[in-house]
């Protein structure tokens, strides 16, 4: 295992390295430019249409489930515990200037992600048994013929669900009730693998009946509690947004009450390498549910990309971010990092109900990921080794969840350490595809802006 352990840290350096993270936001840079700044000239049309009573129901004749439910199941694996503790960390070990570094990842992210979702969608396959699959595997295969590249990335993404979307949520989910209400993280697992099992037995609509309740009312819940703390705060916000740019260019260290480490290239790094973490752009994963939505037009539900990572980073991990500095948290609490240093922040508004909010989001946070990142694990092994697999897929779904919850502090870092590696080998063949196919994507985006021109799209 200590060996495991170590080949997986030399590659996690490699994969998730200063080069890697240039060529993630490179290629929304190359994505931005080559359509014209999509993240712009789509952004009212993302949520006019993701709010829309069209896209509760579906344009067009294809499809599993509405372009609702895909957003808001893709929604469920993007917004987890990384917008809780993640975030914190990131600013624990880059300081204020990681906010700015996650914003700029999160912009260039949204080209990215709408172009993932589109290529999804256009290359999309039906299954035997009658089931819309799709992602960066049929993207690969189809238009590429590189049906290697397209395994790899499927098993990557296998493999990757157990860590990033399973146990290491279920983990975040117990040890928040464990905090927020005492209750044995044995308990809180066994009733999530329960909870889990009672939907995803039903596959993908079952999911998406579930999600499109609970991703609005989660992230409504966290917005509003984030409002409530930026009220309080008020005087110390502009102070707060003044130290995120001001740091993300010059040496953090100057700070009153700076950490050792903290540096601009560590904040640029942190900042950008979360922020993918957290949106998921360029990894290849929410595109697998985008493409079941029913629409008419790749590049409709590839919109929805653009709202996605917004809400996420834009939104979500801008409240905990904003937070943790506006309150002196971040240089009060220099020992404190991950869920702690988030916790700590909320607790100087509320006392205890500061504890038990946040415990409450976790929760809720770390579920729908286990909900959401079920589907991306069902479509990668499926790809890899047939529908065979869904029965056993399933089963140990259940049981990694209890594994994951019950497990102590040092193996859910082993697991996060690895599953953050594939995560990272995952983003590589999905990348390779999004230039190799920007082509198509330039010529699809053109044919909607034509289609939309005649008024044959609204």
């Amino acid at each position: 295992m200590e060996a495991i352990l170590k080949l997986n840290s030399f590659i996690n350096s490699i994969v998730w390295g200063p080069w890697m993270c240039a060529f993630l936001v490179g290629t929304g840079v190359y994505l931005t430019f080559l359509l014209g700044f999509p993240q712009i000239r789509y952004f009212a049309l993302s949520f006019k249409y993701a709010l829309s009573k069209s896209a509760r129901k579906g344009q067009g004749a294809e499809g599993t489930i509405s372009p609702f439910a895909a957003l808001a199941t893709a929604l469920a694996s993007t917004v987890g515990s990384g917008n809780i503790a993640g975030v914190a960390t990131a600013i624990h070990l880059g300081g204020p200037g990681a906010m700015f570094w996650m914003w700029v990842s999160a912009v260039f992210g949204m080209a990215t992600k709408m172009v993932e979702v589109t290529l999804a969608t256009r290359f999309r396959e039906k299954d035997e048994l009658g089931n819309w699959r799709g992602g960066t595997m049929y993207v690969l295969k189809a238009a590429t013929g590189q049906k290697w590249l397209a395994w790899l990335f499927a098993l990557f993404a296998g493999l990757a669900s157990f860590g990033i979307g399973n146990m290491t949520q279920a983990n975040s989910a117990a040890g928040a009730v464990n905090l927020g209400f005492n209750v044995p993280p044995l308990y809180t697992a066994i009733a999530l693998a329960v909870l889990t099992g009672l939907v995803i037995i039903g596959g993908l609509k079952s999911i998406a009946n579930v999600t499109t309740i609970l991703i609005p009312l989660m992230c409504l819940f966290y917005i509003i509690g984030g409002v409530v703390l930026f009220a309080t705060h008020i005087a110390q916000m502009p102070a707060a947004f003044k130290a995120v740019f001001y740091y993300a260019f010059h040496d953090p260290m100057a700070l009153p009450g700076a950490i050792a480490g903290w540096s601009v290239r560590q904040a640029l790094i942190k900042g950008v390498a979360r922020g993918i973490f957290s949106n998921e752009a360029g990894l290849g994963s929410a595109p697998m549910v985008h493409c079941t939505a029913i629409t008419d037009h790749p590049v409709r539900q590839g919109t929805m990309g653009i709202f996605e990572v917004f809400l996420d980073t834009i939104v979500i991990c801008t409240i905990t971010g904003m937070s943790i500095i506006a309150t002196g948290t971040l240089t009060g609490y220099p020992e404190l990092s991950g869920a702690q240093l988030t916790l700590t922040a909320f607790k100087t508004l509320w006392g205890e109900t500061g504890i038990i909010f946040l415990a409450i989001s976790l929760a809720l946070f770390a579920y729908s990921t286990v909900l959401g990142w079920y589907w991306y694990g069902e479509t990668g092994l499926t790809y890899v080794f047939g529908l065979k697999i869904i029965p056993v897929y399933k089963f140990l779904w259940i049981v990694c969840i209890i594994l994951g919850g019950w497990g102590g502090s040092q193996f859910l870092h082993n697991i996060w350490d690895l599953a953050d590696t594939l995560n990272g080998l995952m983003a590589i063949p999905n990348l390779i595809a999004l230039w190799w196919v920007s082509g198509e994507v330039r010529r699809l985006v053109r044919d909607f802006d034509a289609k939309r021109s005649r008024g044959e799209l609204v």
